[in-house]
């Protein structure tokens, strides 16, 4: 068994053991819960470019519905990765923004983003595979 594995083999019966043997109940699972959904990951690679307003993640992501967007920044600002900023102006004004917990995911994520862009092909390639084989 290579290095790799068996570090993954280690971590995993770390996490079990963390959990009283219920990986229903790891710590991993429960931070990627929200970070997981189709939204969450493209909402927060907007907000680490710059802070911006609800309608302009509106504009910028035109397929997610209002509420759908509403309640993933939700999740996101309960989890403590995002910052909703209240304005008082007329009529008030709203900013998202990364708070530092969220800005620090990016690093981790770093190789995982690379290799999903080096990678993304052949997944593509193997999901039309896929689909003819079930056809």
């Amino acid at each position: 068994m290579d290095t790799q594995s068996v570090s993954m083999r280690t971590k995993l019966e770390s996490y079990r053991a963390s959990c009283g043997g219920n990986l229903a109940n790891c710590p991993v699972r429960e931070v990627m819960a929200n970070l997981s959904g189709k939204w969450a990951s493209l909402l927060l690679l907007l907000l680490a470019e710059q802070p911006l307003r609800f309608g302009e993640l509106r504009r910028l992501v035109p397929d997610i519905s209002q509420r759908m967007l509403t309640q993933t920044l939700r999740d996101l600002q309960r989890d403590g990765y995002v910052r909703r900023e209240v304005f008082p102006t007329t009529p008030p004004s709203v900013e998202y923004s990364l708070t530092d917990l969220g800005r620090s995911m990016f690093e981790p994520l770093r190789g995982l983003l690379q290799w999903a862009e080096g990678n993304h092909t052949a997944v593509r390639t193997a999901r039309t595979s896929y689909d003819e084989l079930v056809r």
